[in-house]
């Protein structure tokens, strides 16, 4: 017998800005460096890509693309994604 399966939304629980910065704080926070690319992409995502795309002046396929995890955007196209989403990134020591 298959199993079914989907894939996770993590936006099916986090539903409130404060959810969304912790769940970003918690991938930054990973030893994997792309999974904070990836949780910005779930984000970017929920708020609509198209509206990031003309936020940012970016296209949506690099958008797309920078935001897989498969790839190492720069942070310049990090920092304007961030921006656009109206998210703050700080350091603590």
């Amino acid at each position: 017998m298959k199993t079914e399966t989907k894939p996770y939304n993590p936006f099916n629980h986090l539903l409130t800005e404060a959810d969304m910065g912790e769940y970003l704080t918690q991938a930054f926070m990973d030893e994997d460096p792309d999974m904070f690319i990836i949780a910005l992409g779930h984000i970017a995502k929920h708020k609509g890509i198209a509206q990031l795309a003309s936020d940012t002046g970016l296209n949506r396929e690099n958008l797309y693309k920078a935001l897989s995890g498969k790839s190492q955007p720069k942070w310049d196209t990090v920092q304007r994604i961030i921006k656009a989403l109206k998210m703050n990134v700080r350091v603590a020591a």
